[in-house]
């Protein structure tokens, strides 16, 4: 079976929903668009959540105990701190600001936003990591197909709302999933159960982040938070 095959199909449903997002657009009023740009950002939210409590939750005997918050703190701040120090979201901002220009979109003002926040959306989080690395690993790219399907409603919805800058998530996607899979067909024998929790647990937290700011703005620089996914592998070999 065809490795990044699963990156592929990924990559072909966001344009597709992005398409479809902003044919019907035109004949969505403002208001309506705006409910769908917060009920998108309330799936998000709770997608995030529910990935998130199914790392830190464990049944023992007839109580629920929660753990790893020490994992949670320490993959934040320590990749919040590498984040704003490379400043990761500056680096997705200028680069939508490339294609803006490049797309002959220049007089939309909403370009980047929508490119920023899109992409953040259908690039972070347990399925687009987990689902890459299973692909690598296994050559199995049944995550990454369910992912498409949930990427299509998710860049449609946010292209009605949000603008055609949505489509071009498909572009980091492409990069983001297709370089997971490579490495984790390089690093497949030292690839280890924890360190795929980790990357799960920490990504369905930064998930929830991009959904607070669908909801209720932009209030955290969430690509800066990328490298906590980093710090939560290598404190899964410590």
């Amino acid at each position: 079976m065809m490795i990044g095959l699963g990156t592929i199909i990924n990559t072909i449903a966001i344009v597709l929903g992005g398409v479809a997002g902003g044919v019907f657009g035109k004949y969505i009023s403002k208001d309506i668009q705006t409910t769908l740009g917060k009920a998108c950002g309330i799936s998000v939210l709770f997608i995030g959540t529910a990935g998130a409590m199914e790392g830190m939750l464990q049944i023992e005997g007839n109580f629920i105990t929660s753990g790893k918050s020490m994992v949670v703190v320490i993959s934040i701040v320590l990749g919040a701190f590498i984040g704003e120090l490379i400043n990761i979201e500056g680096l997705f901002e200028r680069f939508g600001e490339w294609l803006k220009f490049k797309t002959g979109n220049g007089e939309d003002s909403s370009f980047i936003e929508a490119f920023v926040t899109a992409s953040l959306t259908v690039c972070i989080g347990a399925m687009a990591i987990v689902g890459s690395i299973q692909d690598g690993i296994l050559g199995d790219y049944s995550i990454l197909a369910t992912k498409a399907v949930l990427d299509f409603i998710i860049i449609m919805v946010m292209t009605c709302s949000l603008g055609k800058g949505c489509i071009f998530s498909a572009i980091p996607v492409a990069f983001f999933e297709g370089g997971m899979t490579l490495l984790a067909r390089s690093i497949k024998p030292v690839m280890t159960e924890a360190a795929l929790f980790n990357i799960s647990f920490i990504g369905s937290i930064l998930i929830f982040c991009v959904g607070l700011n669908l909801v209720w703005g932009k209030k955290i620089r969430v690509a800066n938070f990328l490298p906590a996914i980093v710090v939560a592998v290598v404190l899964a070999f410590l």
